[in-house]
């Protein structure tokens, strides 16, 4: 009895999805770190900043950008004491905006973890 694997070839380039999934209990505000709101999202810039303001006072930055897909980013200001905004801000659209739409509002959980090595004179 020969046991073995099959081989089969290919005809194109093979496509492969990882997935995911990040279970959490719901938050007030239903954000994470960033928000990017879409330019025809159903929620705009400004009652993102209400929402935010009446929740969570000073807690969150919004900047509006020229993009386009976006037109509002929300960030937590914690967030970019570890990683200003103009170095953080289009590595986050990079990403967005390959599975984003106008219509959507996405909603991005970042970690950032800083090192440091330091060496001291004994």
């Amino acid at each position: 009895m020969m046991t073995g694997k099959a081989s089969v070839v290919s005809q194109g380039p093979m496509r492969k999805a990882d997935v995911f999934i990040r279970l959490s209990e719901f938050e007030i505000p239903p954000m994470q770190d960033v928000l990017l709101v879409g330019r025809k999202a159903p929620i705009g810039p400004e009652a993102v900043r209400r929402m935010v303001e009446a929740l969570s006072p000073e807690q969150y930055k919004i900047v509006h950008i020229n993009h386009d897909v976006f037109e509002a980013v929300v960030f937590k200001k914690s967030l970019l004491k570890f990683l200003p905004e103009e170095k953080l801000l289009p590595i986050i659209l990079e990403e967005a905006e390959r599975i984003a739409m106008e219509s959507t509002v996405v909603k991005v959980q970042v970690n950032i973890v800083i090192q440091v090595n330091r060496a001291v004179d004994l």
